[in-house]
């Protein structure tokens, strides 16, 4: 999809390639990374089982971990524009489909929210019901890309690489909060592992477009250039 929908006048298919090939390795090791956090203890224990420390990932460690792959694959090839922006439709669409296979498995991948009483509550399998935090996902993501797309369809980008960056910063809000209801261990402070990387990725975001807005706002000079995702 990424390769279908991307602006093919701004991005060559040799520079579209690196930049997927970025994507996959980082996001595959930016997954387990996060992951090992979820219980340090309990990864400490198992440092050496290399079955234990294939079987997890995480979303969120994902995005970020191919951020950091995109870049540094943009870095090697000396690659400087955008390529951000051509990513949010693919990866609503692939999230939305794995979080589909996430509450089809039920118990057994721990995506599921805590015991809940409202309406929306399901059983999976062992007689409580809980919060269906794979299908509020879904319901999220469907909106957020509907939204994103009518804000490119309008042409009211107001720098390139904005629709990710509004993405990026709307679902790491999204994975902060929802991630409170949702029966993981919190070692750090009350929050999960998830939650931190979050908060990392909201703290790398919020700056970054002010900062953007900003230099938006001022004459253009020569020296002002915007390499942004």
């Amino acid at each position: 999809m990424y390769l279908y929908t991307r602006n093919k006048e701004k991005l060559p298919m040799e520079a579209a390639l690196w930049v997927v090939v970025g994507a996959i390795f980082g996001a595959f090791l930016g997954s387990k990374f996060v992951y090992w956090l979820e219980d340090p203890v309990k990864t400490l224990h198992y440092w050496h089982d290399f079955v234990y420390l294939m079987e997890g990932k995480t979303i969120v460690g994902g995005l970020l971990g191919g951020l950091i792959g995109v870049e540094t694959a943009k870095l090697i090839i000396g690659w400087k524009s955008s390529t951000g922006d051509d990513f949010v439709l693919p990866l609503a669409v692939g999230m939305m489909i794995g979080r589909i296979g996430c509450f089809l498995t039920g118990m057994d991948d721990h995506t599921y929210g805590t015991q809940t009483s409202w309406i929306t509550g399901v059983d999976f399998g062992d007689g409580i019901k809980r919060h269906p935090t794979q299908l509020y996902e879904i319901v999220f993501l469907f909106g957020l890309a509907s939204v994103l797309f009518m804000i490119k369809g309008k042409k009211k980008l107001l720098w390139n690489g904005y629709l990710f960056q509004l993405f990026m910063l709307s679902y790491l809000i999204f994975r902060f909060v929802i991630d409170f209801i949702k029966p993981t261990p919190h070692p750090y402070f009350h929050l999960n592992n998830i939650q931190i990387a979050c908060a990392a990725g909201i703290f790398y975001y919020v700056p970054l477009m002010i900062k953007t807005l900003k230099l938006k706002g001022d004459p253009p000079n020569a020296e002002q250039t915007l390499h942004i995702l």
